[in-house]
């Protein structure tokens, strides 16, 4: 099955022309998988609520109250307003948390960080019987903790949670859209770039905070068995050479 994996940006999640536009775009796709963000929802909801939103090497340490917070946003209204987008659109979106049915399995990140996943699974199976039903699974990204805490969801970064998924499936792509239009080198959106690069984009600050974790991602998923991988805009699901294509040291088999 060709299937395309589509990670939508969490800033761009609140703006409902955005998505739809978005929902538009995904009718011509074909088979796709969706993983969405909601970071700004989180923090915003850990503020009103009176708990610090603190992060740390760009990750967001997540107590108990956080990761409860996490579950009600990105398993709620954040999932329950992409997919209804999607649906409008013409659709047939479910959708899904990463615990729901064994979705994404994950070890807890150490260095004190709290209820923080690291993907070790993704249960494709699940996915590939939605897709033949002809649904559109949408996934929240968190995974299943377990403990002696009554089973607090861990907090997965939806990149990563994009890259595992790729991987899983063999992706056809894996497209990080969001409202950049690619990565961005002294002012110019890059056509392309080598995996062997990204580390010293990263290590320059030429890709910092959300761009250099979709870097990281996407040399995860290549890594894993993604056949391609692009990060930009919109144009992304329409455009096949729109955005930063991210080439693979070894070409993936077409």
């Amino acid at each position: 099955m060709n299937v395309r994996v589509v990670k939508l940006g969490g800033n761009e999640l609140e703006r409902p022309d955005w998505l739809a536009a978005c929902g538009r775009a995904l009718m011509a796709v074909g088979h796709v998988v969706v993983v969405h963000g909601g970071g700004r929802a989180v923090t915003a909801l850990s503020q009103r609520l009176g708990l610090l939103a603190e992060k740390r090497a760009g990750v967001r340490v997540t107590t108990p109250e956080i990761a409860e917070v996490v579950e009600m946003v990105l398993a709620g209204p954040i999932n329950r307003t992409v997919v209804g987008a999607l649906r409008q659109a013409g659709l047939d979106a479910v959708g899904l948390s990463g615990v729901d049915g064994g979705l994404l399995t994950a070890e807890q990140l150490p260095g004190g960080f709290g209820h923080v996943g690291r993907i070790t699974g993704v249960r494709a199976a699940l996915l590939h019987s939605l897709l033949l039903s002809g649904l559109t699974p949408v996934i929240a990204p968190m995974a299943p903790g377990g403990g002696a805490d009554g089973g607090l969801p861990l907090n997965v970064n939806a990149d990563d949670a994009a890259a595992a998924t790729a991987g899983a499936l063999q992706a056809a792509e894996l497209l990080f859209v969001s409202d950049v239009p690619g990565v961005v080198v002294k002012g110019v959106p890059q056509p392309s770039l080598p995996v062997g690069e990204l580390d010293t984009l990263i290590e320059l600050g030429i890709a910092a905070n959300g761009m250099a974790a979709k870097l990281r991602a996407a040399a995860a998923a290549l890594e894993a068995g993604a056949r391609a991988v692009r990060i930009g805009d919109l144009r992304l699901l329409s455009d096949p050479t729109a955005g930063t294509r991210i080439l693979a040291t070894t070409p993936q088999p077409a």
